[in-house]
């Protein structure tokens, strides 16, 4: 198991959502976490909302890891969503967004945090991982991807 499979639950893996923007994203996911956690949409958008206000977190490549800060969490968790069409996220590369992994943290969040950032960093960089997300056919199919997904050994003694 790697860092990020220990955070994201299958039931919190979209696949080919139909959304158009980056506030239903947000809403899409506060949804998500609200169902499955119980943490508040309401705190979810809000907090996902703020942090882009910093600026993007569209990596580039499709990819964004939209994050945020949540009172009262204990742990980190995580959303992977893959949506239908690209929609615009102001990623250094100009490109459409498809894939997003949503990271919640604990409102004191520590090391692990960017740590967990780094993960998400690495896994996405890598094209061949990319790809096969793109092209998985369920969310089954994803949460496997996941966590079979190693990072890279350098990396890890960094």
């Amino acid at each position: 198991m790697n860092l990020i499979s220990g955070i994201l639950p299958a039931s919190n893996i979209l696949v080919d959502a139909n959304l158009t923007s980056k506030k239903r994203v947000f809403e899409q996911a506060g949804l998500l976490f609200e169902n499955n956690q119980h943490i508040s949409r309401s705190e979810v958008f809000e907090s996902l909302f703020a942090r882009e206000k910093l600026g993007s977190t569209g990596l580039g490549h499709g990819i964004a890891i939209p994050h945020g800060r949540i009172k009262n969490l204990k742990a980190a968790t995580g959303a992977l969503i893959r949506l239908r069409d690209g929609i615009p996220f102001e990623a250094a590369d100009g490109q459409p967004i498809q894939l997003l992994f949503v990271l919640l943290v604990p409102a004191r969040a520590t090391d692990l945090h960017l740590q967990t950032l780094a993960a998400l960093a690495e896994m996405f960089s890598d094209a061949s991982i990319r790809d096969q997300l793109l092209q998985a056919s369920s969310a089954a199919d994803i949460h496997h991807l996941v966590t079979l997904w190693t990072p890279n050994a350098t990396a890890q003694h960094r």
